[in-house]
């Protein structure tokens, strides 16, 4: 009996040590990817302005980039679950995904830009679905919010990277295009990565073979509608990097080299919270996701001053609420709904996260031409209600078992 109990012990250990590298593999392919378009993304608003973009445009790419970043999602995913193929969907989104971003090089103007940015959300969004799925099999063995927290931290890692290598591009005197080009290199490396985890773990569903399944449903759980309401709040209310960006140098608060730097701040923040929120949420559930949107939901009265202090503190608080959104939200999503269904889920949340997203990032790109004290208003008027709505729900939410960390 002893020996019996043993040998089950060091398969399940074994498990674990596996879902925990697995983990950390596509991690590493994150941190690539995200040093490629994240790197893109600090300088994509500043590089638009320079092409003769105004914010009103700068607004609508952004924010018609995050619909078709998350709306295509919800088609994706569907697809996902319903042909279980899930590594070549993400092969295939991030082979577009990543190659995009070199190409806004060769970019002559800014409606030109605006097609790569669109094709980059649009990589992004095939991806993603199938990603999430297959990350959330895994966390199963050590955590949801640790799985998800752990990615996201190295996904930020590269997000920290590919802005400070722009930014020292930039100080050196190089153009936007060099930077550009220069993200081939970890595209590239991303693209190798996931290739090698796709011979390593080509069964990811694998992990959660012994763990209990949760009870069938046609459709997705009330639980979940009235948590995306919430989710939906916070996308219409988050201004996008690129607009911020475009306020930076609009405003002449600092050097265009600094934008980078900024962003890369934000990175970070983003990084550490996932970690600390991920092991957090296995304990205490949602309530760690309140907590990071109460203190985010002051970002915007710092961000768009004309104080360099104040635009750092807002920034830095724009990041927790950005790890918050990358590990947590996900993470309750996964406790919520069976493991077959996951990839439809995440393509639904993310649909529902990116048309408000696009609705709200084109208000606050009129309202920045217009009144940047109406953009703040409203920005931080969805944040606060988002909270008190999850604060409200969080019983007919639901407060998740708590899974042990490891």
């Amino acid at each position: 009996m002893n020996l019996r109990s043993t040998s089950l012990g060091e398969q399940k250990g074994g498990m674990r040590r596996a879902a925990f590298v697995f983990v950390v593999v596509i991690g590493i392919v994150s941190l690539f990817a995200d040093m490629t378009y994240e790197g893109a993304r600090s300088i994509v608003g500043p590089y638009m302005q320079v092409l003769g973009a105004s914010a009103t445009a700068v607004g609508i790419v952004a924010g018609f980039g995050e619909l078709v970043g998350y709306g295509l999602r919800l088609v994706s995913g569907y697809i996902s679950d319903r042909t279980r193929q899930f590594w070549t969907v993400a092969l295939t989104g991030y082979f577009v995904n990543l190659l995009a971003v070199p190409l806004l090089a060769i970019a002559g103007a800014w409606q030109v830009a605006a097609l790569l940015i669109f094709a980059e959300r649009a990589g992004k969004a095939i991806r993603t679905p199938a990603r999430d799925a297959m990350l959330s099999h895994a966390s199963s063995q050590i955590g949801h919010g640790w799985a998800f927290g752990l990615h996201e931290a190295l996904d930020q890692t590269g997000a920290v990277a590919g802005p400070l290598l722009l930014a020292g591009v930039l100080y050196l005197n190089g153009s936007y295009k060099t930077g550009f080009a220069l993200l081939l290199i970890p595209a590239l490396l991303a693209l190798a990565v996931l290739s090698l985890g796709r011979l390593s773990y080509p069964n990811p569903r694998d992990f959660e073979m012994d763990q209990p399944e949760m009870e069938e449903a046609t459709g997705l759980p009330q639980s979940f509608w009235l948590y995306l309401v919430g989710v939906a709040l916070i996308a219409a209310a988050y201004a996008d990097f690129p607009l911020i960006a475009f306020h930076f140098k609009d405003a002449d608060i600092a050097a265009d080299s600094w934008v980078p730097v900024f962003y890369a701040a934000a990175m970070g923040v983003d990084a550490v919270a996932a970690l600390a929120l991920g092991r957090f949420f296995d304990r205490v559930g949602i309530t760690a996701l309140l907590g990071a949107f109460a203190a985010s939901a002051f970002f915007p009265v710092l961000v768009f001053s004309n104080s360099f202090a104040l635009v750092l503190g807002g920034v830095l608080l724009w990041g927790i609420g950005l790890g918050a959104q990358e590990s947590v939200m996900k993470a309750v999503v996964t406790r919520m709904v069976p493991p077959d269904r996951r990839a439809s889920a995440f393509g639904v949340f993310n649909f529902g996260f990116g048309v408000p997203w696009f609705v709200g990032s084109a208000l606050m790109g009129f309202m920045y031409d217009h009144s940047i004290a109406a953009l703040v208003a409203f920005s931080m008027s969805l944040q606060v209600l988002a909270v008190v709505w999850i604060l409200v729900m969080r019983r007919r939410i639901g407060r998740p078992q708590a899974v042990a960390a490891r």
